[in-house]
C-alpha cells in the first residue's frame, strides 16, 4: 500500500508540485528584479538624467552627447541588472528541481 502511494505520488502529484514550486520561485526572483520593467525601460536614460538643449549649436551639441551617456550608462546598468536576474534564474530553476 505504501509502495502503491509512493509510485502514484512520484510519477503524478509529486513532480507536479515541484514544478509549480520551482514556477512559483522564478516568478518571484522574476519580479525581485523586476525584469518586465527593465526590459520595458532598457534604453531610458538613466535615473531620467536629460539635457535639453539650448539655443545654439553648441549647447544642443552638448545636450544631445550628455543624453547619449545617459542612455548608455542606463543600459549598461540595466543590462548587468538583467544577466544577474538571468544568473539568479538559471540558479532558482536548477536547485528547485
Amino acid at each position: 500500500m505504501v509502495f502503491k502511494k509512493l509510485i502514484f505520488w512520484w510519477y503524478g502529484q509529486g513532480w507536479q508540485l515541484v514544478i509549480r514550486n520551482a514556477r512559483f520561485r522564478m516568478i518571484k526572483v522574476s519580479h525581485l528584479f523586476s525584469v518586465p520593467i527593465l526590459i520595458r525601460t532598457w534604453m531610458a536614460p538613466w535615473r531620467r538624467i536629460v539635457t535639453y538643449p539650448g539655443a545654439g549649436l553648441d549647447a544642443r551639441m552638448r545636450a544631445f552627447g550628455d543624453n547619449i551617456v545617459s542612455r548608455m550608462v542606463g543600459f549598461t546598468v540595466r543590462t548587468t541588472v538583467l544577466v544577474s536576474a538571468g544568473v539568479m534564474l538559471t540558479l532558482t530553476g536548477t536547485m528547485s528541481l
